[in-house]
């Protein structure tokens, strides 16, 4: 298995894989834990409520750590990005990841914004990223979520929709995007590119 698209109900997996194939890269879902020994990269997509997070119970959340810890890339999208935090105040009783530090909140949007944020919006570059190679200064991507991850030393690019967010992570060979790269034309179809190279595809 080259890279698998972990599938628990909440993400939209169609886009995520179309995506990926418009670079030339075919994504696998296995159906059990055990099956991710055999892959060289991960993606986590996801979108809706952080509860459905839950649906990862404690043998896939070992599986991946296990996978990460031995060095196999791991990218979340959207809700998959915020899965790698410790939580969301969306779901206190539902445990993130814990493979970046911090918390999850709403977004606060006075008018004429609204939340959810749904649409384009404009990066910001914080740092020289791995994922985000080759991707223009101040480019738009698409969003669509109403919590978001706090900025932080693993942010490596921001958003602003009532406040500055996390748009991106990086730790190590961890990344995540609160944006769709699949749904944000050819910056996004870079971003998926950069992580199958990264994955050595």
């Amino acid at each position: 298995m080259r890279i698998a698209l972990i599938d628990y109900g909440a993400g939209n997996l169609a886009s995520v894989r179309k995506g990926f194939a418009a670079v030339g890269v075919d994504l696998e879902s296995p159906d059990a834990p055990n099956a991710l020994d055999r892959a060289r990269g991960i993606v986590v997509p996801g979108v809706g409520h952080f509860s459905a997070t839950a649906a990862l119970g404690e043998q896939w959340r070992q599986a991946i750590v296990g996978r990460v810890n031995a060095g196999v890339p791991l990218l979340g999208i959207c809700l998959g990005m915020q899965w790698l935090f410790d939580g969301s105040t969306e779901a206190e009783d539902v445990m993130g990841l814990g493979l970046i530090e911090g918390t999850c909140t709403r977004l606060e949007a006075a008018p004429p914004l609204k939340v959810p944020h749904a649409g384009w919006n404009t990066l910001v570059h914080l740092r020289a990223s791995a994922l985000m190679a080759g991707v223009a200064p101040e480019a738009h991507v698409y969003f669509t979520h109403s919590f978001a991850a706090p900025v932080n030393v693993d942010c490596a690019a921001t958003a602003t929709h009532g406040r500055s967010f996390a748009a991106s992570v990086e730790r190590d060979h961890i990344w995540g995007v609160q944006f769709h790269p699949e749904k944000s034309s050819a910056a996004g179809l870079r971003i998926l590119r950069n992580f199958a190279d990264l994955v050595n595809l």
